[in-house]
Order: C-alpha cells, then sequence, then structure tokens
C-alpha cells in the first residue's frame, strides 16, 4: 500500500488511488466510518517539557484508538471529528445518502469522504454527477474544505471549472465558533445548483466554440511545452505527454462525437488530467490527484482560460 494511504474503502469500481477494501453498494455513514477505518476519535492533551513543565498555549491531537500524535495546535483550534463530518454530510443530503469512498491520508492526520449527490444532471446531452467532496486536517496544516466535484459518467473524467459566475467550494479554518460555521455551509446544496447551472450554460458556449485541428496542435503545445534548457530525454518526455494528449481528442470514443469545439477540447484535458500516467509516480502522486478534487486542476484551469480568450 502506498506510504501515505492509510485506511479507506471504494465502491465498486477502483478509484483514483487503486487501492482499498472493495464494497458492492455504497454503504450508510455508520457503516463507511468502519470500512474506512475513521472509527476513532481525536482528544487533546496538554504538552509538557522534559522536566514537565507545562507549555502554554499548546495542545497535542492525539488519535485515541492508538496514541498517536496527529499534530500540535495552538489552544484556540477546535477539533471536527469524522463522525461530526460524516453527520454534516448526512444532515446535508438527507436520508439516503450514499458514500463512494472514504479515507485516511498520512496516518490519519488528513480525512476525506465522497457522497454521490441526490440529483443527476443532463448537460448539452450527457449526464453529469455531481460528487460532494469533504476534506479534513487533524494535524493543525489546513482547513476544513466542502467541494463540488462534477464527473462526466461516460468516462469517469473530472469537470471542476473555475469559474467566475459560481463557486463550488467552501472552507474554514479550525477556529472560532465551529458549529455556526458549519450551519454556513449547508448553504454548499444552493452552491452546488448554482454551479451547475453555470456549469451548463458555460458547456453550451464552448461547444458553440468552433477549434481547427491546427488550434487544437498549438493549445496542446501550449499546455505542455518543452522547455529551453530540457535535456533530449526530457523533450521526449514531454512530447510523449503531447502525444497522449493529442490521441485522446483525435481518437477517444466518446469525444469523437462532440464536434470539433472547445467543449471537446476542455473534454480532452480534463481526461487526460483524470486518467493519464505520470512521466514518474512520486510517493505522494495518487494523493495530490485525489486534492485535485477538492483545489482545482491547473491544467484544466489554464485549458479553459485559453479557449476563452481565443
Amino acid at each position: 500500500m502506498a506510504a501515505n494511504i492509510e485506511t479507506m474503502f471504494y465502491v465498486r469500481e477502483t478509484p483514483w488511488h487503486g487501492l482499498g477494501t472493495r464494497v458492492i453498494t455504497a454503504p450508510t455513514s455508520k457503516e463507511a466510518l468502519g470500512l474506512a477505518g475513521l472509527d476513532w476519535q481525536v482528544v487533546q492533551e496538554p504538552i509538557y517539557t522534559e522536566t514537565k513543565e507545562l507549555i502554554e498555549g499548546y495542545k497535542a491531537n492525539v488519535r485515541d484508538s492508538d496514541r498517536r500524535v496527529l499534530g500540535v495546535v495552538t489552544d484556540r483550534y477546535k477539533v471536527i471529528q469524522n463522525e461530526e463530518a460524516f453527520a454534516f454530510t448526512d444532515e446535508l443530503l438527507g436520508e439516503g445518502v450514499r458514500y463512494e469512498t472514504a479515507g485516511s491520508l498520512q496516518c490519519g492526520k488528513k480525512v476525506w469522504l465522497l457522497a454521490h449527490m441526490p440529483h443527476e444532471y443532463i448537460i448539452s446531452g450527457e449526464r453529469i454527477s455531481p460528487y460532494l467532496v469533504f476534506s479534513n486536517t487533524h494535524d493543525g496544516s489546513g482547513a476544513i474544505k466542502v467541494a463540488l466535484t462534477p464527473i462526466r459518467v461516460v468516462c469517469n473524467n473530472t469537470l471542476n471549472l473555475a469559474l467566475d459566475t459560481a463557486k463550488r467550494s467552501w472552507s474554514m479554518i479550525h477556529t472560532g465558533d465551529i458549529k455556526e460555521k458549519m450551519q454556513e455551509a449547508k448553504n454548499t446544496l444552493f452552491m452546488a445548483e448554482k454551479y451547475m447551472d453555470a456549469l451548463g450554460k458555460e458547456f453550451e458556449t464552448l461547444r458553440m466554440k468552433s477549434m481547427t485541428d491546427a488550434k487544437v496542435m498549438e493549445f496542446i503545445e501550449e499546455l505542455l511545452p518543452v522547455d529551453e534548457s530540457a535535456t533530449s530525454q526530457q523533450i521526449r518526455n514531454i512530447k510523449r505527454l503531447q502525444e497522449d494528449m493529442k490521441m485522446r481528442y483525435f481518437e477517444a470514443p466518446d469525444l469523437v462525437g462532440l464536434g470539433k469545439n472547445a467543449y471537446r477540447f476542455i473534454n480532452t484535458v480534463s481526461d487526460f488530467a483524470t486518467h493519464a500516467e505520470p512521466l514518474r509516480r512520486t510517493s505522494n502522486y495518487k494523493e495530490n490527484l485525489f486534492s485535485k478534487t477538492v483545489e482545482g486542476n491547473p491544467l484544466i484551469d489554464k485549458a479553459y482560460q485559453m479557449v476563452q480568450a481565443a
């Protein structure tokens, strides 16, 4: 198992990381906690020096199941327990919410869950399924984040475009009135509807924007540029990636029927960003790939900006 992925489960098809315990049907929140290895609590304990002097202003976040120290935080830090994250999603999406994947990274320092949202959308004649991603850290390194991730069903490509007209993510820090902030986060559903509506309108605009084969080739080379100081091996590597993206645009069965337009190009870049094999798999490659479902994928965003400006 990869070093950063501690525990998790997934439903049916092998997900982005290719690891975990396979289950046939999406579980409820109580089942998901156990399957994902998240059925533990974070307790905050005082910190002392070697001479047993209290270090004021700081506490240790400790996992109760094995006494592992997840991080050192200030007194102002408020813990959001794993079960609270699932309870939040249960309440947000309503009875019958089903979880697709959840798990722990870096020995419990980071946790996530992904739930299928109750509505599916037909946009430009294609099925787009929105998923809600909830991620949290227990080491003090980051905020609680909730994000909408639309998936093109036919190929499981992420289509989380950074739109100017609608937000797809929300975050909060672990201080202040956490309950009040969690209540505010319930606006996520309203945000999701607004984002999906804006996404549908943008897809129609992209479909109407024609692209010549020459422009596609130009954009691919701009997205995956060859550095002037690159070695011959680096040049070959970049050329291989360029050819991969070109193949996806010109030959992918699910894209050839979309016409020669900006919508097809964005889907090509999304397909490449979601599924292409990297030149080098780092130890945290899969974690970084998943984080882009929350933060957004820079390659897709850059492609989107390019077609907008064209």
